[in-house]
C-alpha cells in the first residue's frame, strides 16, 4: 500500500484569541502559520515541489476547538502533474460548540494525464459553524491542456451534531467522454457550503443573489443554490475563467473577514 502522509491542526481558544496549540506535517505537506490581526488563527498549506506527484497521499485533520475561529487555505494552486497511479488529498475537520472553520483553498489544476481524489469531511457539534470553498480549474488551457486529466474525483461531506445532512461526490473521467467537449465553454468549476450560525447572515446573501439573478443564454457565470435544513447551503458554480468565479466568491463572501478580525484575501490581491 502507498504511504499517506499524515498532518494535524489544532486550535483553541485563548482570551479573545485563537491559537494554534498543535500543528505536524509530513513530507510532501507542509504548514505554513503566519501573523494576523483577528481574532482567528490561520494556516496555509502546500507541498513540496509545488503540487502532487504520481502516487501522493495526504490526509489532514483538523480540530477547532469550544469558541475557537480557523481559516485555513494553501500558498497557492494546487497543481496535479501526471499520475498514473494517481494521487489523493484527504481532509476530515471536527469542530466543536461556537467554533468556526473557514476552509478556502485556493484553485486546484488538475494537469494533463493526472488522476485524482479529493475528499473533505466536516463533522460539526451542536452551534459550530464552517464555510468552505472549493474550485476546480480546467488546468494548464494555454499548454492545450484544458480539460486534459484523466480522471478527477472530489468529494465532500457534512455532518451536524452526528446526522448527515450532506454527502457527494464528483466525478469527471475522460472514459466517459471528452471532458473539453463536455464542460462547452467554462474554465472553473466551484462549490461553496456554508453552515452553522456564525455564516447565519452571509449564507442569506449569498443565497438571495444566487436565487435573484436570471439566467442568461451564453451566460459567463452559472449559479444553483440547495439548502441543506435549517442552517446550512451548498452552492455550485460554472465560469468561464477561473479569475471570474474566485472574483465572484470574495465578493459574494464579502462578509467574512470580518468575521474573522482580518482579511486573508486582501493580502494577495
Amino acid at each position: 500500500m502507498p504511504r499517506v502522509a499524515q498532518g494535524r491542526l489544532s486550535f483553541e481558544r485563548a482570551g479573545a484569541q485563537t491559537v494554534l496549540r498543535d500543528a505536524y506535517a509530513e513530507s510532501p505537506l507542509r504548514l505554513l502559520t503566519p501573523r494576523n490581526h483577528g481574532e482567528a488563527a490561520w494556516v496555509y498549506t502546500s507541498t513540496l515541489g509545488g503540487g502532487f506527484v504520481d502516487g501522493d497521499r495526504v490526509r489532514l485533520r483538523i480540530s477547532v476547538g469550544r469558541a475557537a475561529r480557523a481559516f485555513v487555505s494553501t500558498q497557492g494552486a494546487t497543481r496535479i502533474y501526471r499520475s498514473p497511479q494517481g494521487c489523493e488529498s484527504e481532509t476530515v475537520a471536527e469542530v466543536a460548540a461556537g467554533g468556526a472553520l473557514v476552509l478556502a483553498p485556493d484553485p486546484t489544476a488538475c494537469f494533463a494525464g493526472a488522476r485524482f481524489r479529493q475528499r473533505t469531511e466536516l463533522d460539526l457539534a451542536a452551534s459550530a459553524s464552517v464555510l468552505v470553498w472549493d474550485v476546480l480549474s480546467a488546468g494548464r488551457s494555454a499548454r492545450g491542456e484544458r480539460w486534459a486529466f484523466d480522471r478527477c474525483s472530489l468529494g465532500l461531506a457534512l455532518r451536524q451534531q452526528g446526522r448527515t445532512v450532506l454527502d457527494e461526490s464528483w466525478l469527471l473521467d475522460a472514459a466517459h467522454g471528452a471532458l473539453g467537449g463536455r464542460l462547452g465553454r467554462f474554465e472553473a468549476l466551484g462549490t461553496v457550503l456554508l453552515a452553522g450560525p456564525l455564516f447565519a447572515s452571509a449564507r442569506a446573501a449569498l443565497r438571495a443573489q444566487v436565487d435573484g439573478g436570471p439566467v442568461r443564454a451564453r451566460a459567463r457565470l452559472l449559479e444553483s443554490g440547495s439548502a441543506l435544513g435549517a442552517d446550512a447551503l451548498v452552492v455550485r458554480f460554472a465560469a468561464a475563467s477561473v479569475e471570474e468565479l474566485v472574483g465572484t466568491l470574495r465578493d459574494r463572501l464579502a462578509a467574512i473577514p470580518a468575521l474573522l478580525g482580518d482579511d486573508p484575501w486582501a493580502r494577495r490581491s
